[in-house]
């Protein structure tokens, strides 16, 4: 029976967490080196054969791929990478404030 929601023994409850912006930007920040000094580079240079991956198109991958291209120096992977990752995080919570089925919960 197509279109028919099967009855369910439970209820849903959606939650979404959040901060302030300024602290979130700086544990991004904070995320973000944390991450290359576990290896991000190296793991993206294991990658190169596969850079044309669809799931290799995303905030992290793209600039360090740009960094090995020699597009740009280290410094500026780093400041992009921040950057674009703070800003896929403004995306996701304004796509998650669209839905008012959403109880939010500060951190």
């Amino acid at each position: 029976m197509a279109g028919k929601a099967a009855a369910r023994p439970f209820r849903v409850e959606k939650v979404a967490l959040t901060r302030d912006r300024e602290e979130l930007y700086r544990r991004i920040d904070q995320r973000v080196l944390q991450m290359l000094e576990m290896g991000l580079v190296a793991e993206v240079e294991r990658l190169l054969p596969h850079r044309h991956q669809q799931a290799l198109q995303t905030v992290g991958y793209q600039e360090i791929f740009g960094y090995l291209d020699g597009a740009y120096d280290y410094a500026e992977a780093v400041r992009l990478l921040q950057r674009n990752t703070r800003h896929y995080a403004k995306r996701q919570l304004t796509w998650l404030r669209r839905d008012a089925g959403y109880a939010w919960a500060e951190m």
